[in-house]
């Protein structure tokens, strides 16, 4: 199993039946793969969609139906699509139960940074700021380091996204909860030690004794 599908498996098994569900570019937008359609999960994208199913098998795509990152999707029975306008009334209105988001950098803090590296180009921020501070629930989805580099840090030196504290962060080595004294190391990936986690990350880890391993489902969505 490749980090970006470990991730996403696992990530899939926070999502509960029958709510409304964003999902982030990149990473994020793995985690639809591994959640079956029958447990009425509806994901909305910010660009006016409300109910996007499965990637579509090749031959299939619409160029009318794609996400906030452009990537093609299919619509599950029910879905329908809206005005920008309607899409952030519902992130901004605190409708939405949950965001997957990647990330550049995160926090001691549980702070997050995903949408600016100065001097880079970006096209814009797009929902990033509405999405955290909106969403009753944030989970990051991202590998735990970016080429070696630590991506968890004990203060965030690029741009903040917002200051509200995310919930939880999911890698490909981890699975750690931001909390008022910390980060707290609750999770670790098969065949990854707690020493391997700490030494690939900058901020402090909080744990106490063993660190129970990750479980990951094999199911695949249908």
């Amino acid at each position: 199993m490749n980090p970006k599908e470990l991730i996403a498996r696992r990530v899939a098994q926070e999502i509960q039946p029958r709510t409304l569900v964003n999902l982030g570019i990149g990473i994020p937008t793995l985690v639809n793969d591994y959640l079956d359609e029958s447990l009425g999960v509806f994901f909305q994208a910010e660009n006016g969609a409300v109910g996007m199913g499965h990637r579509p098998p090749e031959g299939m795509t619409d160029r009318h139906l794609t996400d906030a990152g452009g990537s093609f999707v299919s619509f599950v029975p029910g879905a329908s699509t809206i005005d920008s306008a309607f899409s952030f009334g519902l992130i901004r209105g605190g409708h939405l139960d949950l965001t997957v988001l990647g990330a550049l950098q995160v926090d001691e803090a549980g702070h997050l940074a995903n949408w600016i590296i100065p001097g880079h180009y970006t096209p814009g921020m797009g929902g990033a700021m509405d999405l955290v501070t909106g969403a009753k629930k944030v989970i990051i989805a991202m590998q735990h380091t970016n080429k070696g580099e630590p991506k968890i840090l004990p203060e965030c030196t690029l741009p903040l996204t917002s200051q509200r504290r995310i919930d939880l962060i999911v890698t490909e080595m981890a699975v750690i909860k931001p909390e008022d004294d910390g980060l707290h190391l609750i999770e670790r990936a098969p065949n990854v030690s707690v020493e391997e986690i700490v030494a690939a990350t900058a901020a402090r880890l909080i744990y106490n004794g063993d660190v129970l391993e990750m479980a990951v489902s094999d199911r695949v969505a249908a």
